[in-house]
């Protein structure tokens, strides 16, 4: 398995130009108490990898997973990559590095 850590100032630049589709795999109860602006929410307990494929077929976007700690974020990596997707990016830190660093958070 394939895994490559992103850092704040990569995902925040990304976001910035819209090269990147920020896929947060929390839960969404998780999601709705605050999330990365211009994240989507894609439950890992329901992780689906033709919805996923299809979704970044249609945006077109580099697409990252991210979660609360960079740890379920791996395994929708490996989820992904068992069912024949080539997505290989995370965000390091998740959604306490992005909120404990004073970015903005969306409700």
């Amino acid at each position: 398995m394939k895994v490559v850590g992103l850092d704040r100032d990569t995902i925040k630049a990304g976001l910035a130009d819209r090269s990147l589709l920020l896929i947060d795999v929390r839960e969404q109860h998780e999601f709705d108490q605050g999330h990365i602006p211009g994240s989507i929410t894609h439950p890992l307990s329901t992780f689906d990898a033709a919805e996923i494929a299809d979704l970044v077929v249609r945006d077109g976007r580099r697409p990252v997973f991210s979660c609360m700690s960079g740890v379920r974020s791996v395994h929708a990596l490996s989820a992904a990559q068992q069912a024949g997707l080539s997505i290989e990016e995370h965000y390091a830190g998740g959604f306490k590095d992005w909120a404990s660093s004073g970015e903005p958070i969306e409700i």
